[in-house]
């Protein structure tokens, strides 16, 4: 069974790895949700390094 992929440089959707475009197409799915997610740590500190850099936090 084949899913859909969007492409990195164009954002269009295609069945194919490769756009038409030429560039790499992926997954644009979240990531399951999981209690135990091992990489929350990081994704909150990006997340707030990104915020103080737009004097948003």
């Amino acid at each position: 069974m084949k899913h859909i992929l969007k492409c990195i440089s164009c954002n269009s959707y295609t069945l194919n790895e490769k756009c038409n475009c030429g560039s790499k197409a992926v997954n644009p799915k979240p990531a399951k949700y999981s209690p135990e997610d091992k990489y929350a740590n990081y994704r909150r500190k990006v997340k707030e390094s990104s915020l103080k850099e737009k004097n948003l936090l």
